[in-house]
């Protein structure tokens, strides 16, 4: 059971993924997740969910905003923050994560602490 949220977003971040739902009208919401990828070992996942079916997703919503997580990822990010940034005439989603302690050159992939790594184990 989930006491605070394992993600936060800014402000900024919920403006920017309400508006790119409304692109989609069937999606319910946004997932976001992390699967084994990369020189570093880890990589965020984020994708429009247009449905929930799985028992093994937390769901939660952010002033407004439907969030799904599937269970497996929690522990990666639990005390992230997603923002939504301006680089140039780009706006991109942002991870800052405070488990992080090496990324690849790249930017596309993550390793996280030791500490991170044995509550996985713990709780497979």
């Amino acid at each position: 059971m989930l006491t605070t949220a394992p993600i936060n977003l800014t402000p900024t971040a919920v403006f920017y993924l309400k508006k790119s739902l409304q692109k989609y009208p069937n999606a319910i919401g946004i997932r976001i997740g992390v699967k084994d990828s990369g020189c570093s070992g880890k990589a965020y996942v984020i994708d429009y969910a247009s449905d929930i079916t799985s028992e093994d997703d937390t769901i939660l919503e952010i002033d407004g905003l439907k969030i799904i997580v599937d269970n497996a990822s929690i522990a990666y990010i639990k005390g992230t923050t997603l923002d939504c940034v301006q680089e140039g005439l780009n706006e991109l989603l942002k991870f800052i994560n405070p488990n992080v302690v090496n990324e690849c050159g790249c930017g596309e992939s993550f390793q996280v602490k030791t500490e991170v790594n044995a509550e996985i184990s713990h709780t497979k």
